[in-house]
């Protein structure tokens, strides 16, 4: 047991000796060895690059080791100038915001759409933003209040519950402040939910 771990110990050794000494005959040889021992070829937009076997300096196992490397190198290079090309070529989609994908959702629901499926992530940021004129415009609000009317649940409860305590915070700030007309608008929406839902 002990004599084939000295073995496989003393065959690791070896291996990690033959690496090293390849990579440095590469080091050093890395400036005449695109000049002497290799053949470039263009083909398309990617070169491709040969190792001659007329080298009597490397061992087969040597050339292996500098092929894979030159391979690796050659695959990265073409990599990165496909990237190149389809970055400058390639017109990317826009991904639709968040509040398209929610109003397109309300839209649909609105209209009775065959393909229409709930989808707690719209209705999530429907929630979250009915009160904002800017994020669901006035003329999406009355399909809103439409779809509330069916909110049910641990939905219906919270929808209730943020109501109240964001008219008690807009009151409070009106009383404090004069009447600012982002929070009267914000005001006269909260109520419609309150009205609507209690």
């Amino acid at each position: 047991m002990t004599k084939q771990k000295r073995k496989v110990s003393e065959m690791i050794e070896k291996k990690k000796k033959k690496l090293k000494k390849v990579s440095v005959e590469e080091t050093l040889l890395a400036p005449e060895a695109t000049i002497d021992h290799k053949e470039t070829h263009l083909q398309g937009e990617a070169a491709c690059t040969v190792v001659q076997d007329s080298d009597p300096e490397l061992s087969p196992e040597e050339k292996r080791v500098l092929e894979r490397k030159q391979k690796k190198e050659r695959k990265k290079e073409e990599r990165q100038c496909l990237r190149k090309a389809s970055v400058t070529t390639k017109n990317l989609p826009t991904r639709r915001s968040g509040a398209e994908l929610a109003l397109d959702y309300l839209c649909g629901w609105a209209q009775k759409h065959k393909d229409w499926r709930f989808q707690k992530t719209r209705q999530t940021w429907l929630l979250l933003h009915m009160y904002d004129s800017d994020k669901v415009p006035n003329e999406h609000f009355p399909s809103l209040l439409a779809y509330l009317e069916g909110l049910q649940g641990r939905a219906r409860e919270l929808t209730v519950q943020k109501a109240e305590a964001l008219m008690l915070e807009l009151d409070e700030e009106a009383g404090a402040g004069g009447p600012d007309p982002l929070l009267l608008g914000k005001a006269e929406r909260v109520r419609q939910v309150l009205q609507l839902l209690s």
